[in-house]
């Protein structure tokens, strides 16, 4: 019937391709911990891989046979899965994954992209991107806004020494004249007037 509810979206394939392709994605997500896609494609990946960390939690010889199934080279992957991944997200009870929007991937087709990653990991761009706001904020000596602060406390409540390891993140940023204010070479600055 058209216009009926859908449990998942179709992207266009059959079966088994977009199977082998959610697959192919999540793989690539637990080997490089983020990857960029489209939006549709990264969101029905996203349901699989939270699946998959979840399995993972639960560290038994049925969620071991599981996610070997899911995953294309499991025999490299398991035990970062099992080891690595499962010890970031032991007290976290859900939402291992993070999808950002982005601008489009290829000029000519215009799909709206995205980037899947997890969360908490070494490469959380949420993480990157509140700290270079606060030490922006902390070299022109502004107070940061309340969405920087509600980030704040989003990017290290489930991270392991959250606090420590995003004021070093905010040192290391500011240190190497990472803010708003220095992205832009002097002699630009120049030009403008």
């Amino acid at each position: 019937m058209a216009g009926a509810h859908v449990k998942y979206r179709h992207l266009s394939r059959s079966s088994a391709h977009r199977q082998a392709l959610l697959r192919n994605l999540v793989t690539s997500l637990i080997k490089n911990e983020t990857i960029h896609t489209t939006y549709p494609k990264a969101k029905e990946a996203q349901r699989l891989a939270e699946k998959l960390i979840t399995l993972s939690k639960r560290d038994t010889e049925t969620a071991r046979r599981s996610a070997q199934g899911i995953l294309y080279t499991p025999d490299q992957l398991l035990p970062k899965l099992f080891g690595e991944i499962r010890e970031r997200y032991a007290n976290r009870p859900g939402g291992y994954t993070r999808v950002l929007r982005t601008e489009p991937k290829d000029q000519y087709s215009q799909a709206p992209s995205a980037i899947l990653e997890l969360v908490d990991g070494p490469k959380d761009m949420r993480f990157a991107m509140t700290a270079a706001t606060v030490a922006r904020d902390r070299e022109q000596k502004t107070e940061s806004t309340e969405l920087t602060k509600k980030n704040m406390e989003k990017v290290t409540r489930f991270r392991k020494d959250g606090m420590r390891a995003f004021e070093d993140m905010v040192a290391s940023l500011r240190d190497m004249k990472f803010t708003a204010g220095a992205i832009i070479p002097k002699e630009w600055k120049k030009l403008d007037r």
